[in-house]
């Protein structure tokens, strides 16, 4: 007997998004759907927020800075090993930065500011 012949034949699909959107008569309920995805920093992040997601990148010597300054990778993840044996993993804490999403997207438009307008090389930041 194989496997898949006693499996159920049925195969349920879960989704967040709604299959027949004229349903939804109410918009509240839609934008309360769209509030709901906020961040998890509170309200008094948000002109933080605001303000680095507004922040234009225009200047060539300003993008090489927010690229020197902003790491393609989180420093704090570490194996640390004693002897050639792992001890322990230091998981990436970047993620608990209330910001790390702003910050990655402020370098990302730094990048491509160099490589679309100014047509530099970006591979040393990579």
């Amino acid at each position: 007997m194989k496997v898949f012949e006693g499996s159920t034949k049925n195969i349920f699909f879960a989704s967040w998004v709604s299959l027949h959107p004229a349903e939804t008569n109410n918009k509240s309920e839609v934008s309360q759907l769209k509030n709901s995805h906020s961040h998890s920093g509170g309200n008094f992040l948000r002109p933080l927020r605001n303000w680095l997601d507004n922040l234009k990148v225009g200047d060539r010597q300003f993008a090489h800075s927010l690229c020197q300054l902003i790491p393609a990778q989180c420093p704090f993840e570490r194996d640390l090993k004693f002897f050639g044996k792992t001890l322990f993993h230091i998981p990436p804490m970047c993620k608990l930065n209330p910001l790390y999403e702003e910050v990655v997207g402020l370098r990302f438009r730094a990048l491509c500011y160099l490589a679309d307008e100014c047509g530099e090389d970006i591979s040393q930041y990579c």
